[in-house]
């Protein structure tokens, strides 16, 4: 671990992520060619033959047409900048988030071009995808990603294949509260890591029914109150992650949990609430690369 003392911009001791993953519209379909649907499900209904699921189809697009505009509107009351991991597609079949994207300044961070199962593909076919996707997000936000966020697994490429492509940091990672500089197979350099998380994060609510609103906010609220004390008293400064989807928070009976979660931090001091670009390079700025060994 580095040595370096550092902090966040204006003397914070912890920075806040607030990750908006972007789906809906990218996700397995019959319809698109597919063998088979998407299999992740409000009700977890799981078919593994070829059929067309109207229904959830339908789930998903909930996110395009209500679920946005009610954390869209969050952000805005709250001032918040926030990153949108975007599968490339998404935007493409809604490109008015992209827009909106854009003209908030927020930070659209590239989820491939499909939800689909990257770790399948071969090196050309996933360095094809990676561009294709960054390509395709320039066109709908007007900025490059430099950001990645694969889709459960990647590969033993996909770094060197970030790097290669321009990329600045890679947030496959659930092993610290902090960025740092981590080793890419195959190139003498290293990459920024900007970790994510998974317990904190909203998809609880669709994977396992009886995780309710409150007690996601009460999970997030507590993660944030720890992880603030902590940081208050730290070497290094800390960062929390929050990861929302538009079809799963976005919902009615849960958007009032992510006002409130915003609520709670916005009485606290000393906390950064920005990009993981802006995170990846304020680290990148501060910390030598020799961390990395």
């Amino acid at each position: 671990m580095s040595t370096t003392h550092w902090n966040w911009p204006d003397g914070a001791k912890l920075a806040l992520s607030i990750v908006v993953n972007v789906e809906e519209g990218s996700e397995y379909s019959v319809a698109k060619g597919d063998p088979f649907p998407e299999p992740v499900d409000e009700l977890g209904v799981v078919i593994k033959k070829p059929l067309r699921m109207h229904g959830n189809e339908s789930n998903y697009q909930y996110g395009i047409k209500e679920g946005a505009r009610r954390i869209v509107k969050l952000l805005d009351d709250h001032d918040i900048r926030a990153t949108w991991t975007a599968a490339a597609q998404s935007l493409e079949a809604a490109p008015e988030l992209g827009r909106i994207i854009q003209s908030r300044g927020d930070e659209a961070c590239s989820h491939g071009y499909r939800w689909i199962h990257q770790f399948r593909l071969k090196e050309d076919e996933e360095r094809a995808f990676i561009r294709r996707a960054a390509e395709s997000i320039e066109v709908t936000t007007g900025t490059r990603p430099v950001g990645w966020l694969s889709r459960y697994l990647h590969t033993e490429h996909t770094r060197r294949l970030l790097q290669e492509e321009g990329y600045l940091y890679h947030m496959d990672d659930y092993s610290a509260d902090t960025p740092f500089w981590d080793a890419v197979p195959g190139s003498e350099q290293p990459m920024v890591i900007v970790p994510y998380a998974l317990d904190s994060n909203d998809m609880k609510m669709w994977v396992s029914p009886a995780y309710t609103p409150d007690m996601w906010l009460k999970y997030a609220c507590d993660t944030f109150d720890v992880m603030l004390a902590e940081a208050q008293t730290a070497e290094q400064p800390r960062m929390m992650s929050l990861g929302l989807h538009l079809r799963i928070i976005g919902r009615p009976g849960r958007i009032w949990a992510l006002q409130q979660f915003f609520e709670h931090v916005r009485q606290a001091s000393g906390v950064w609430i920005t990009t993981r670009r802006a995170i990846a390079e304020q680290f990148a700025a501060a910390v030598p690369q020799e961390s990395a060994a």
